[in-house]
């Protein structure tokens, strides 16, 4: 094959990729639905932090401590998520006198999500309110 011949299909080629890149960059990306609660109550790790935080409102401490290390252990996918998992035990470690891994906990929710920070009540309870303010430290 002549070497103009080769010259003439490459820009050809080329020309052909270009406009269907082209046509691609102007292409209406189609909006992607938002996450329901229904889908992330499909998600095994997402369905034991909803299931963590029922037993919280529960006071049901065991349960939410097994609960929320098993929604970390499966891999919560939003660093709030991971922020909330790892308040909750925090939570349970301060009312049953861990207070080390309390703190422990502050700090790994901040971690995880440096937005993180108790509610102005969560911040003010007599418990776990002086730990949290010793993790900011």
């Amino acid at each position: 094959m002549p070497i103009q011949s080769l010259a003439v299909r490459s820009i050809q080629a080329f020309a052909v990729l270009a406009a269907v890149a082209a046509l691609a960059a102007c292409e209406t990306p189609q909006a992607q639905s938002p996450v329901g609660l229904t889908d992330l109550a499909e998600r095994p790790a997402e369905r034991a932090l909803m299931g963590a935080m029922r037993s919280y409102d529960e006071a049901d401490y065991p349960s939410v401590e097994r609960q929320a290390n098993e929604a970390m252990k499966l891999g919560l996918r939003s660093p709030r998520d991971v922020a909330t998992a790892h308040k909750l035990r925090a939570f349970v470690y301060c009312t049953s006198n861990r207070l080390a891994a309390c703190e422990a906990e502050f700090r790994a929710a901040r971690t995880a999500d440096p937005a993180f920070a108790l509610s102005r009540a969560e911040a003010g309870h007599p418990v776990w309110g002086p730990v949290y303010l010793k993790s900011r430290q």
